[in-house]
């Protein structure tokens, strides 16, 4: 990839690879560019300021963070991993998805959401607010109301 381009990456959470990422970040003089701020239990003044919201996950299931970010019109980037991202994201509708490990594939995608090119994920959020899991969960409901089963 030749394209550069004055960015910041914020990694939020703990985990047991912290210390390789902060020597990664010392080793290639990314001080000031890279932040780690740790587990904070309230992302959202992180998420509402991303230029592009990332998600490098190797596995999730129903990708909350994902979710908040297309709520609040972040541009996101997500893997393809096993689990609910390609769902949620409607096969790379709202968002870029590429393979897990594919790191040049994720440079890409994520210049491209710098750059304006990707679309606003925040309608696609609606269809997880509350009163969509709601009407979702009481038609469930009616429907085995109508089976017979009850007495």
């Amino acid at each position: 990839m030749s394209e550069c381009i004055d960015a910041r990456l914020v990694i939020l959470g703990e985990g047991t690879e912290r210390q390789s990422l902060q020597a990664l970040v010392e080793e290639l003089n990314l001080a000031g560019k890279v932040d780690l701020p740790g587990f904070d239990p309230n992302p959202f003044m992180y998420l509402k300021r991303a230029d592009v919201y990332v998600l490098s996950s190797n596995y999730e299931g129903l990708p909350g963070s994902l979710i908040q970010a297309m709520a609040l019109g972040r541009p996101v980037v997500a893997t393809a991993c096993a689990g609910g991202v390609r769902e949620t994201l409607e096969d790379g509708k709202w968002g870029a998805l590429v393979p897990v490990g594919d790191a040049e594939r994720m440079a890409q995608a994520i210049l491209l959401g710098l750059q304006g090119g990707l679309p606003d994920p925040s309608p696609r959020a609606n269809a997880f607010a509350v009163d969509q899991a709601l009407d979702g969960y009481l038609s469930l409901l009616s429907l085995s109301d109508d089976d017979g089963c009850h007495g």
